[in-house]
């Protein structure tokens, strides 16, 4: 583009072009080329073409076509249920609903998505450390954050993809087997819960690029963030039962104590990122759940056994999604901030 761009500068009494023409071409160069963005393209490439992504792909694709298949095969079943009010959103159930073989869509999700965040991250820093590359991005022409930048945007687009495709294929199916288009609201349920698991996979996409800034081995860094990982998602919730065994109210204690215990122990158990996708998704995709916590008697009597409508799920959940965005942008802010105080050496 620069050379077009000169020779015609060099023949203007031949073309008899306006300096309109050579400014615009100026402009579309220097924005296709802009440092930032070709970073982000070289880590797309990368993930792309990385073998461990190739593996996780399989296994999300594997795990979501098992799910969608035991749903299909006994939503018929589960539609006939009389007194449910999540039959009118049948479409919901593509994602919500198994036969006991196998865990619904939201659940694999839940499970195999923060894997895929520390699969993308761990070794983002690091790697290039060891391999002296970092140093050599460095010495260019560019600023210091657009690496860090380019990172973490370049791992959310291929998240974000994923995601969507893989939401919009369930879709898809659901429409070709069943034969019944989502209705909007059952539209705007799916799209928000796949917002939530791009919320979700980038927050431990976060805490491996942290980890990959904290140690220099990418063993290293994998390794821990997969111990997080089981203790958010295994001891901790050992360790909650015990403290629940322990603040168990005895027999002859009133409704409010009881209350308060039960309030206690939810909110210890909202600490974990898991918890909060879990409460986040179930309510979205089961628009009966009218409550995340201990409802009293003056709110149970005369409530209408009906369907939230979607206004009022996203109401309940906007706590869960206040604290995993905010927790998400903890983790990059403090990433941000190791890295650019970070002392990078040439080899």
């Amino acid at each position: 583009m620069k050379f077009i761009s000169v020779i015609l500068k060099e023949n203007t009494s031949m073309f008899k072009l306006p300096d309109s023409v050579f400014v615009s071409m100026d402009k579309d160069r220097t924005s296709s080329s802009h440092p930032f963005w070709i970073l982000v393209a070289k880590e797309i490439a990368d993930h792309i073409k990385s073998w461990r992504f190739i593996i996780l792909l399989f296994l999300i694709l594997l795990t979501c076509v098992s799910s969608l298949y035991t749903s299909l095969s006994s939503i018929s079943k589960a539609a006939v249920k009389p007194g449910n009010p999540d039959d009118a959103f049948l479409f919901l159930r593509l994602f919500t609903h198994s036969d006991g073989s196998l865990p619904p869509f939201h659940v694999f999700v839940g499970f195999l998505g923060p894997l895929l965040g520390i699969s993308l991250g761990f070794d983002a820093i690091n790697s290039e450390q060891n391999g002296g590359t970092l140093s050599r991005v460095m010495a260019q022409p560019i600023h210091r954050d657009y690496l860090i930048n380019a990172k973490f945007m370049g791992a959310l687009i291929v998240i974000s993809v994923l995601f969507l495709a893989l939401g919009m294929m369930v879709t898809g199916f659901g429409i070709i087997i069943v034969g019944i288009p989502p209705t909007l609201e059952e539209l705007l349920r799916i799209m928000s819960f796949l917002f939530f698991s791009i919320v979700y996979v980038a927050f431990w996409l976060n805490l491996s690029i942290f980890f990959s800034l904290r140690f220099k081995q990418a063993a290293t860094s994998a390794l821990t963030a997969i111990a997080v990982w089981l203790f958010f998602t295994v001891f901790y919730q050992i360790i909650i039962n015990v403290v629940a065994k322990a603040l168990l109210p005895t027999a002859s204690a009133d409704a409010y104590q009881v209350l308060t215990y039960q309030k206690i122990i939810s909110n210890l158990l909202r600490i974990v990122p898991s918890q909060l996708y879990s409460d986040a998704t179930t309510t979205l995709l089961m628009p009966s759940v009218r409550s995340l916590g201990p409802l009293t008697m003056e709110q149970v009597y005369g409530a209408i056994p009906a369907p939230l409508p979607f206004k009022e799920s996203l109401m309940i959940v906007w706590p869960q999604l206040t604290g995993l965005t905010a927790a998400t942008i903890l983790c990059f802010a403090v990433s941000y901030y190791c890295f650019m105080r970070t002392e990078i050496r040439s080899r």
